[in-house]
């Protein structure tokens, strides 16, 4: 199987037929496959494209079709998205190969006395479309549910970050979520430097970028195979968000503390904690599935760190640090929502239900995690979503029940926006990377 759009058609119907996750299935069909560079580009494009835009691409099948998207038969379903995506949103991508590529695929994959029915609607649709109206459908007046169907997300999600955003800015959000991620670096300093590393890209024709204020920082346009990238297997970087990156200098190890990581895996935070500490001191790294916590002891491999040790348990169990430790990271389990970009089928699995037990949750864990602190110790409460529910929604009830305990706002020359809570709240529109919250709570000696 050579063909990208054969590739993507395949996922699709991996991922329509059993609800599989994108990515899973994209890499066990690019497994199969022989694509390489731009092809397997391609593919990766279509699937993650097609998943995304599932919404958009919907509304339009309901437009043109005898029978509304939900009504169709799956394998149809995929087809007639592939080809719509490649029509409305991929300008690279010629309008003729895009409708004969679908129509063929049609013949392929048993469809054959559907082929026509393809070829129909896809042309209807280049009939009706224009400039201004690229999906050539009448939208919603509901200015929810009108950004929800134009950019491809559910309503609930569009009407929480209009109530925190204004309908404005929502957009702006809704549009930036729906960019491929770049990808970020963290260059490792007990290995090498942040110069000597963008030189070694340079030299191997790959541009990269400092990020600024982040030492350790740079940020690619495009990646290809990570692995074979320059200085991936001798540990000189990993690949952490820009936002990401600034959890553990909030938390500011210092060489020789007792560190707990309370919910590790797969390890991003847990080594760069280590490079900040010169990899001296002790670091817990905590972690209730066995197969992730193995991945952060793969990390730390691979970076050559010695001073992180693993724990198998949920930390709403664990005992042994109390009173034990000088600061504990709590990067929570959470919706996700920061990351809509690096996951295209999260806001689609995603639910309001789901994200008010995951705020229990986090609430519960932060609890349990807060008696570990010594007198003066910090804890940095961190989530990758911009749910309110989330983030102020789980520390303002703590501080309230907690009068111990206090919120201490970053330096200001690091210019982050401070939330009333004394938190960092990062939106990817206004910051280009992911969305992410994170707050340093401080223990009072009394």
């Amino acid at each position: 199987m050579s063909h990208p759009r054969q590739v993507a058609v395949m996922a699709l119907n991996e991922i329509e037929r059993k609800d599989t996750y994108a990515d899973v299935a994209l890499q066990r069909q690019l497994a199969k496959s022989r694509l390489t560079g731009g092809d397997r580009a391609l593919a990766t494009e279509l699937v993650y494209g097609v998943v995304r835009r599932r919404r958009s691409l919907d509304a339009v099948i309901d437009q043109f079709a005898k029978k509304p998207a939900n009504q169709q038969a799956p394998e149809l379903r995929v087809l007639l998205r592939l080809g719509l995506y490649q029509l409305i949103y991929l300008d690279r991508v010629a309008e003729a190969l895009a409708v004969d590529s679908t129509v063929e695929l049609a013949k392929t994959q048993g469809l054959g006395g559907l082929a026509k029915v393809v070829n129909a609607i896809l042309r209807q649709y280049l009939r009706q479309r224009s400039p201004e109206n690229p999906l050539a459908i009448s939208l919603p007046e509901n200015p929810v549910s009108r950004l929800g169907v134009r950019h491809s997300y559910p309503d609930w999600i569009v009407q929480q970050w209009s109530e925190s955003l204004g309908i404005g800015e929502a957009e702006q959000l809704c549009h930036w979520f729906n960019q491929p991620p770049q990808l970020y670096l963290r260059v490792n300093p007990l290995k090498t430097t942040r110069e000597e590393v963008e030189q070694c890209f340079l030299e191997a024709g790959i541009g990269v970028e400092k990020l600024p204020n982040l030492p350790q920082g740079l940020k690619l346009p495009s990646s290809g195979k990570i692995e074979a990238l320059p200085g991936y297997q001798e540990g000189w970087w990993t690949v952490q968000d820009a936002s990401a990156q600034w959890v553990s200098h909030l938390l500011n190890p210092q060489p020789g503390e007792m560190i707990v990581d309370a919910c590790a895996a797969p390890g991003g935070k847990t080594t760069h904690i280590a490079e900040l500490m010169g990899d001296r001191g002790q670091i817990w790294a905590c972690d209730r599935t066995a197969s992730r916590l193995k991945k952060v002891g793969q990390n730390c491999q691979r970076l050559q760190l010695q001073s992180v040790k693993t724990v198998l348990g949920d930390s709403r169990d664990l005992t042994q640090f109390r009173g034990q430790c000088d600061r504990v990271l709590l990067d929570v389990p959470c919706s996700g929502l920061g990351t809509l970009h690096r996951r295209a089928d999260l806001r689609w699995r995603q639910t309001p239900e789901a994200i008010v037990e995951l705020a229990q949750l986090q609430g519960n864990l932060l609890t349990a995690a807060a008696p570990w602190l010594k007198p003066g110790g910090v804890l940095v409460y961190a989530t990758c979503t911009v749910s309110d529910v989330e983030n102020e929604g789980v520390i303002q009830p703590f501080l309230d029940s907690h009068p111990n305990w206090t919120a201490e706002p970053p330096p200001k020359d690091w210019n982050l926006p401070v939330t009333e809570s004394g938190g960092v709240r990062l939106y990817p529109h206004r910051h280009e990377s992911d969305g992410f919250f994170m707050v340093k709570l401080r223990r009072r000696y009394t």
